[in-house]
């Protein structure tokens, strides 16, 4: 007969830290920029001491300890210090970084982890859907139209004074 294991795990989704992942147990981990958190993510937006994370039955419980950029379930700011509850299938935000949170089983004797399909909640949606990696395009759009006004402004300018200068011609 196969025996299970389950394992809580948070992986990453951002840029440059995709498919990393932490298994999250029943004492308090920390999360943070240093190297002497239990888990560590080396990026500018973490804080040193971000939060705190545990497993509490099968979702993990996060507290945010007064980070610069906030924690973030799903686009909604926890509260320092105040505990809040991360559900299977939710993304957690720490600054810049996004992970979501997975429950995984493996079989004591393959050891192969196999992600059970009624484990992962998704809201409906498939994990590649819900969470889309998310783009710069309209910052560059946006930068790309101000640039542009402002070579135009520059050079109405010119035009204007050097019409100035020249003074009125008789």
């Amino acid at each position: 007969m196969f025996r299970y294991r389950v394992m809580a795990k948070l992986t990453v989704l951002s840029e440059g830290y995709t498919g990393l992942s932490f298994e999250v147990r029943s004492e308090k981990s920390s999360i943070g920029r240093l190297g002497d958190n239990a888990i560590s993510i080396p990026e500018a937006s973490v804080s040193s001491r971000h939060c705190e994370v545990w497993l509490k039955g099968d979702d993990i419980a996060v507290v945010d300890q007064g980070s610069t950029n906030g924690s973030f379930i799903n686009d909604l700011k926890l509260i320092a210090e105040k505990e809040a509850t991360l559900r299977p299938g939710q993304t957690l935000r720490l600054g810049q970084i996004q992970l979501r949170f997975e429950l995984e089983t493996k079989h004591n004797d393959s050891g192969r982890p196999t992600v059970q399909p009624g484990m992962i909640h998704g809201g409906g949606n498939s994990p590649t859907t819900a969470f889309a990696k998310k783009t710069n395009k309209a910052n560059k759009i946006i930068f790309g139209v101000g640039t542009t006004l402002l070579v135009i402004i520059i050079g109405a300018l010119v035009y204007a004074f050097g019409n100035l200068s020249s003074g009125p011609t008789p």
